[in-house]
């Protein structure tokens, strides 16, 4: 059973910056691809980044230019730099790892 902790969410002003992380423990000792997700009370849950246990990375649309995903495979954690953030981004963030180990989630609220 692989455990998600996640951190770095909060309440940011339009056009600002926050970093995500999560960090996975458990009984897994494989290094899997890992991803973030976001979901708000009337949106399905959506695919904000991903990335491969080699690095290799994925964008949602909507995010695409604004956000950055990492990973440091000796602390088991990934990372979601994320920029110029707007209104619409405002969610909570999940922490996948793949295929279905989620975390509990983080708020994030873009406001003035």
């Amino acid at each position: 059973q692989v455990q998600l902790v996640e951190s770095g969410g909060g309440l940011v002003q339009p056009g600002g910056s926050l970093r995500l992380s999560c960090a996975a423990s458990g009984s897994s000792d494989s290094i899997w691809a890992m991803g973030w997700y976001r979901q708000t009370p009337t949106k399905n849950r959506e695919l904000v980044a991903d990335i491969t246990s080699f690095g290799g990375t994925n964008y949602g649309a909507s995010v695409t230019g604004r956000c950055i995903i990492s990973r440091d495979n000796a602390k088991r954690t990934i990372y979601l730099e994320m920029n110029n953030l707007k209104p619409e981004d405002t969610a909570v963030y999940y922490c996948l790892f793949y295929p279905n180990s989620w975390g509990q989630g983080t708020q994030v609220t873009v406001s003035s």
